[in-house]
């Protein structure tokens, strides 16, 4: 998992060698069975030929220089000369080490979470039957993930390890590589589109030989979100909306093209901040935030709180707000996995529907009447 501050940072915007040298697309093989079907995330793309895959990741983080590309060997598949300078990984992978909670998901939705032996900071996770694997011994806590147990993870010796990074310089993964043990970088943390983020479950089916199953959970993903948008469409006005809250004395909320900006314009919200430029966050005091969403006529928090008392003794100032007095406060907070770890942070990148939706009957419950939300509730 991400540095719990690092995370912090970039989910209180709401919701918050092996370097590439050649590009794959551009590497003559005439046995290509597929072009790349990844249509919204743009850190990854997969091709597919005879007897074997190239992935190929970009932009893993912000600002990054640079790119990675993978050869995935099926069995009995031949890879030709002009790749083997590439990391080669055999598939389907039998046992695998990730390293983010987001990650989590994608192994449960294609059932291959009994592939999972290590993981770092195993309180993080939410998933009850991954939680349940953890509890009979069948996955390794190997450390905080910038600071990784290597002598834990060579012992393991998985297929492959799934890492991320959040600059260019990643020496623990670095030595993992030069140790034998085969890395491959995510990025999805780093899409700034919400099926963008939920489109990595398909990195994950190319590794375990289910592309076809990968494909048709993000369909459904897909078609439910769009579907949900549609239904907005019925809205007859655009209620206005604050995100976020004070962290350490700064006030983080989501940029106009952010993930979380994304998803209130999409669910029917006239978010405040929605003209700002760029993606990741706002950093402001709280009397800019004040001054401007003081009358807003809903709040989503970060999910720091669980309850407006709790609110109140993080910053007496909070009550100012309309939204406060009127109890239109919305958080996720409340929903923990057995050791405390959030759901939403594990879950929500890889079900925008089910997010999507939440905030439609938040902010227009009148088009979902019977529905249950799945991760946010009111702040009472």
């Amino acid at each position: 998992m991400k540095m719990y501050n690092f995370k912090i940072a970039l989910l209180f915007t709401f919701l918050f060698a092996f370097s590439c040298k050649k590009n794959p697309t551009e590497i003559t093989v005439k046995t290509e069975i597929s072009e790349n079907t990844v249509q919204y995330a743009t850190g990854f793309s997969i091709f597919k030929y005879e007897g074997y895959s190239v992935v190929k990741v970009v932009n893993p983080w912000p600002n990054a220089t640079k790119e990675y590309t993978y050869v995935l060997k099926e069995a009995g598949g031949t890879i030709p000369d002009s790749l083997q300078n590439y990391t080669s990984i055999s598939v389907p992978v039998k046992n695998i080490v990730v390293t983010s909670t987001t990650h989590i998901p994608s192994l449960e939705m294609l059932e291959m979470e009994n592939s999972l032996i290590g993981f770092p900071n195993l309180n993080y996770i939410s998933s009850e039957k991954v939680r349940s694997l953890i509890e009979k011994g069948k996955v390794k806590e190997l450390g905080q993930n910038q600071d990784l147990n290597t002598e834990v993870i060579i012992d393991l010796n998985p297929d492959v390890l799934i890492g991320y990074g959040i600059d260019n310089k990643n020496p623990t993964l670095d030595n993992l590589e030069k140790s034998g043990i085969k890395i491959m970088m995510n990025g999805d943390w780093n899409e700034q589109t919400p099926l963008g983020k939920a489109e990595w479950i398909k990195f994950f089916g190319v590794l375990y030989g289910k592309e076809k199953k990968a494909d048709s959970i993000f369909s459904t993903i897909e078609r439910e979100y769009k579907n949900t948008v549609k239904l907005v469409k019925k809205a007859t006005k655009k209620p206005t909306v604050l995100a976020g809250d004070i962290f350490e004395g700064t006030w983080y909320l989501p940029k106009g093209s952010s993930w979380g900006s994304q998803l209130i314009k999409e669910a029917g919200g006239q978010y405040l901040w929605q003209e700002t430029e760029g993606t990741g966050s706002l950093a402001l005091s709280f009397e800019v935030v004040f001054e401007k969403a003081k009358d807003a006529e809903f709040w989503i928090t970060s999910g720091q709180f669980a309850t407006l008392k709790d609110m109140q003794k993080g910053n007496p100032h909070y009550s100012q707000f309309s939204a406060f007095k009127n109890k239109k406060i919305y958080s996720f907070s409340n929903k923990k996995g057995k050791t405390g770890g959030n759901l939403y942070y594990e879950l929500a990148p890889n079900r925008p529907d089910l997010v999507l939706k939440d905030l439609v009957w938040v902010f227009h419950p009148e088009l979902l009447p019977n529905y249950k939300p799945y991760f946010f509730e009111q702040i009472q």
